[in-house]
């Protein structure tokens, strides 16, 4: 038997050839015409879907934006949402109108401008953000006068620094340009370089986790940001991006065998936020599964001694200061209360008493032994597992801490979702889809 194809015509019928059992002529014998239209159906129904995620994903997105202004109380969030919402409508709008070739990049291109550029420059130009990139921004102007990034006294909310010294360095170009001009104004806010940082470190770890001569992170990178889980951090605070993105390229490190790299990185994570001190163990059981002790001990000592020239000075010499600020304050142990406040199951049992706060602390203790069992147990053999066991040991920090925001949950979803469309090959990954969708 022997078939014939008409060249440049694949959805076309296929002439097939059939020796006569006989006389052995070959006679052609065409098949129907709805054979041909009906193979063409999965693929055109696949697109028929795709598009159908996509608009439901913007609408997701504005009815998140849309809930702001009726339920928040926050002026800067009110504003973005008031902003962004229109902007999710036109990404829809896009993505249910334009040809498919275009219609996703021009969505993302709508969605970042409208829920991430506009409403971000024009609250950088009013002054206006959540009340942590001035205490950041603050910090940096007193490790340079006085070279802590500490108030010795603090006696209200906005006096507390609860973040390790190395976040300052987010607020010295504020320190160093000042506001005179609405360019200086704009380079100077920390929630830009906050953003920088983000995308900087998930470029790098889509660039060594994806496989050669593929797909380009400029479109799921964009969807990311521009959904409201990210846009709305980054344009009124942002002050958790870097953490989430330095947590990310510390893994894709380890997984690709780069020990020391992997060990700065880290040390950066830990000088950040003492809630990426997990990430330290993580990495280390990454290498030491996938390229033995050494490499392990490498990025472990890399990561300690780094981490340990940083905060060591400030222990000594203002240990006091560091462990009310830093430590005592967010676990809500100090007299002034923090703000983070969410009414997630740590935050209600602290807000029983003293009994509740206790058994909210004690509860946070048995999960983190819980994930160190789990770690050693099963460690993890990839970038995308060491991620996944991460994101599970910060989300039941965050979810049973007596205090803690819902923004919070933000860095183990990219944990989880980023590394995933970074390893994975296949371009038409139904994640990469959702993502286009312009949701999470």
């Amino acid at each position: 038997m022997a078939t014939t194809r008409t060249p440049g015509a694949p959805e076309q019928a296929v002439c097939t050839l059939h020796e006569a059992p006989r006389s052995g002529v070959a006679v052609a014998r065409i098949p129907d015409q709805r054979t041909a239209v009906r193979s063409a159906h999965p693929a055109r129904l696949r697109l028929t879907q795709r598009r159908v995620v996509q608009v439901l994903g913007c609408l997701v997105a504005a009815g998140w934006a849309v809930a702001f202004p009726l339920v928040s109380d926050l002026p800067n969030q009110i504003f973005w949402g008031s902003v962004a919402a229109p902007a999710y409508g036109l990404a829809g709008l896009l993505c249910l109108t334009l040809p498919r070739r275009y219609s996703a990049r021009a969505a993302a291109g709508a969605a970042v401008l409208g829920a991430v550029l506009l409403p971000l420059v024009l609250l950088v130009l009013q002054g206006r953000h959540q009340s942590e990139v001035m205490v950041v921004e603050r910090s940096a102007a007193l490790l340079l006068h006085t070279g802590s990034p500490y108030l010795p006294d603090p006696a209200r909310v906005t006096d507390y620094d609860p973040y390790l010294p190395a976040m300052a360095v987010f607020g010295l170009p504020r320190a160093l340009l000042g506001s005179g001009n609405p360019v200086t104004t704009v380079l100077g806010d920390a929630r830009i370089w906050f953003a920088v940082t983000f995308l900087a470190c998930l470029l790098a770890c889509w660039r060594l986790l994806r496989p050669q001569h593929s797909a380009s992170p400029l479109l799921p990178l964009a969807t990311l940001t521009a959904s409201p889980l990210i846009a709305l951090a980054l344009v009124v605070g942002g002050v958790d991006l870097p953490l989430i993105g330095v947590c990310c390229l510390a893994m894709a490190l380890a997984a690709k065998g780069r020990a020391i790299p992997a060990g700065l990185v880290l040390v950066l994570a830990c000088t950040l936020k003492w809630t990426a001190w997990p990430a330290l163990p993580v990495a280390a059981l990454l290498l030491w599964r996938l390229y033995g002790r050494r490499p392990a001990a490498r990025a472990t000592v890399t990561a300690v001694v780094g981490s340990s020239a940083l905060v060591l000075p400030y222990l000594l010499t203002q240990g006091q200061v560091l462990r009310e600020q830093v430590v005592s304050f967010p676990l809500g142990l100090t007299a002034v209360h923090t703000p983070a406040g969410s009414p997630l199951p740590g935050k209600v049992l602290a807000g029983f008493g003293p009994t509740g706060h206790t058994i909210s602390l004690t509860l946070l203790c048995l999960g983190a032994l819980g994930v160190a069992i789990w770690l050693l147990a099963y460690p993890p053999t990839s970038a995308v597992a060491a991620c996944d066991l991460l994101a599970v040991g910060l989300t039941v920090a965050f979810t049973l801490a007596p205090a803690g925001r819902f923004g919070y949950l933000a860095l183990p979803a990219v944990l989880v979702i980023w590394p995933r469309l970074a390893a994975n090959p296949r371009p038409r990954d139904r994640l990469t889809t959702i993502l286009t969708g312009v949701q999470l």
